[in-house]
């Protein structure tokens, strides 16, 4: 079964490819010929998931995946959420993201925090939506190369390293993508059986 993951990132794409069990093959939008960007104009990130798996499903007819992610950080209030990739400006500059958000944090004791991610699924009229977890905190050091983003300042709750430490193969088990890729595989699993 081929199913197209709607992401220009080719991190993320790999990241899902990886954990994809043999018969179902994982394509990103590059692989489709679709090159143009995909406006994110929702407010949450199940609006925004649901504007991409959409529009590359009403181009392709193919079965589709969407994923949106934030990191939301308890102390203020959410943010930066779903303008995660964004937050310091459209260029989505992670260094920049990084140095605003541990501006805001300063003078801020409690650095609780939770990536997020939501899958939008859509294929022959039907559309599901998954959602993925990873609690966790915000440490005022970068540590690791690994990983993208915010990876680099967020410590996963029963861990001492970041994201950015950990091997690939150990964060990809326990992110929140992966969290909510695991729900849609399940879901494929039931249909199929």
């Amino acid at each position: 079964m081929k199913i197209c993951f709607a992401s220009h990132n080719l991190n993320k794409v790999r990241e899902i490819a990886e954990l994809s069990p043999s018969g179902i093959e994982v394509v990103g939008l590059t692989d489709l010929g679709l090159h143009e960007e995909i406006e994110e104009t929702g407010s949450t990130l199940e609006e925004n998931s649901e504007i991409k798996a959409r529009y590359v499903y009403e181009k392709c007819e193919i079965p589709v995946f969407a994923d949106d992610s934030g990191l939301e950080v308890k102390a203020l209030n959410g943010a930066p959420g779903v303008i995660s990739a964004r937050y310091a400006g459209i260029e989505r500059d992670n260094g920049k993201n990084i140095a605003l958000l541990l501006k805001n944090l300063e003078g801020i004791n409690d650095t609780t925090a939770q990536f997020r991610t939501v899958i939008t699924f859509i294929n022959a009229g039907t559309e599901v939506q998954f959602e993925g977890i990873v609690k966790g905190k915000i440490q005022r050091e970068l540590q690791g190369k690994n990983g993208f983003g915010y990876d680099p300042i967020f410590v996963p709750d029963g861990f001492d390293q970041t994201f950015a430490e950990m091997e690939p193969e150990e964060k990809n088990r326990l992110s929140h993508r992966a969290k909510a890729f695991q729900k849609l595989l399940s879901y494929l699993g039931e249909l199929n059986g």
